[in-house]
């Protein structure tokens, strides 16, 4: 059972930054391909960005605004997000999966999420 925590989230303007980040409890925390998601009150669960051996891949639209990165020896998964809108307001959670998928469906365990508040 791996057990995620997000941190990180809170209230910020337009055009700044914010970086998330999910530590996990596993040991195995490496052999786990990492996700983030958002979901914005009334839509469905958005996938974000993934991590996985050897790569990355973002959705379009967060490409070029957000980064993710992981750090295996301390079992934590991040997420730089820079020229944040209005838009990018939503819950923030994060994901595991033995699979390298964009498909919240295929992830096992979720974090409990942090809020991200951009105003205008």
């Amino acid at each position: 059972q791996v057990q995620l925590v997000e941190s990180g989230g809170g209230l910020v303007q337009a055009g700044g930054s914010l970086r998330l980040s999910c530590a996990a409890s596993e040991r195995t925390f490496s052999r786990y391909s990492m996700g983030w998601f958002r979901q914005a009150p009334g839509k469905e669960r958005e996938f974000l960005a993934h991590i996985f051996w050897g790569g990355t891949y973002y959705a379009d639209a967060v490409k070029g605004r957000f980064t993710i990165s992981r750090d295996d020896a301390k079992n934590t998964v991040y997420l730089q997000m820079n020229s944040l809108k209005p838009e990018d307001t939503a819950a923030y959670y994060c994901a595991a999966s033995l699979y390298t998928t964009q498909d919240p469906r295929r992830y096992d365990y979720w974090g409990q999420g942090t809020q991200v508040t951009v105003s205008s």
